[in-house]
């Protein structure tokens, strides 16, 4: 399954329209307003000290061009041409491009940097979840580039089990309907759609639940027929993810899983505090805080993060 499931990602996030179409992300779906938002945050609290970033599997730019505005030197590292492309374009218009060292490359392949080369090395929405079987090795090499400080964000295993109830479940979490986006126009299409055609499957929860790993044969099947399935995906249980960390010697922690309490309102209610620049403000604020609580942060609408000092 490990080179099946490289030749996947390879191939999905490689598309041409990728880089530009994750580049929206933010301005279409409010989940991830509330996730970048959290891990904005984060990174902020984070960045004393710190003055050479990886950013491992760094897509568009948002958080690369980010540091780089801060007055970090950032190497952008991602498996996907289109969207490097789309970060250098962005990064230019930002007028960083000579903070930022644009690198394609797989997190499989880490070895040619040095031990201990950036004093923060990162790792955000879910690429490390996308190695799977080499997840933990990759986390180990990723560590082992880092000489202050991780960050990363995996798949979320308990985070992702709605999903499988929930086929419209992203809806929840369009800003505008009419906003022209293609996944946009297909989710509100084809809603009644998918409602209809759902079925409660007790053995495919019970099997993720228990081994973690979204995607399999399916995948390799239609890959082989030349489609482009969702990537091969492992999600990590909070305490799984910690002991990883704990045993390369991170230290002091830190665990939230973004989305948590914003997975809990509806979409109505989610567009009219989010087209509201204080009701937003103070709502990501209590985001913040609440999807930071160690008894919920398994349960973000995507992502487990977490950080720690090496």
């Amino acid at each position: 399954m490990q080179d099946y499931s490289r030749k996947i990602a390879e191939r999905l996030w490689n598309q041409p329209d990728k880089g530009e179409l994750e580049s929206r992300r933010e301005k279409t779906y409010m989940d991830d307003i509330i996730q970048k938002s959290h891990i904005e945050r984060r990174l902020r609290e984070i960045l004393d000290g710190i003055e050479t970033v990886f950013d491992g599997g760094a897509g568009s730019g948002r958080f690369s061009i980010l540091l780089a505005k801060l007055g970090c030197r950032v190497t952008h590292f991602d498996l996907s041409r289109p969207m490097i492309e789309k970060a250098q374009a962005l990064a230019a218009e930002a007028g960083v491009s000579d903070r930022i060292e644009f690198v394609q490359g797989a997190l499989e392949e880490l070895d040619a940097y040095a031990d201990r080369s950036f004093d923060l090395v990162m790792s955000v929405d879910a690429p490390i979840s996308y190695t799977y079987p080499r997840q933990e090795r990759v986390i180990g090499n990723l560590v082992r580039l880092a000489k202050k400080r991780v960050l990363f964000s995996v798949a979320s295993r308990l985070g992702a089990l709605p999903y499988l109830c929930n086929p419209i479940q992203k809806n929840q979490f369009i800003l505008d309907e009419s906003c022209g986006d293609p996944f946009v126009r297909w989710c509100v299409d084809h809603r009644d759609e998918m409602i209809g055609s759902f079925a409660f499957d007790a053995e495919r929860l019970r099997r993720v639940y228990q081994t973690g790993l979204l995607g399999g044969e399916e995948e390799m099947r239609a890959y082989d027929r030349g489609e482009t399935p969702w990537c091969i995906t492992y999600g990590f249980r909070p305490e799984e993810l910690a002991g990883i960390l704990g045993r390369l010697g991170v230290r002091n922690i830190r665990m939230a899983g973004p989305g948590a309490y914003g997975r809990t309102l509806p979409r109505e209610i989610l567009v009219k505090i989010m087209n509201d620049p204080q009701q937003k403000a103070d709502f990501l604020d209590f985001c913040y805080a609440f999807d930071a609580e160690p008894s919920v942060c398994g349960l973000g609408k995507d992502n487990l993060l977490m950080d720690g000092e090496i």
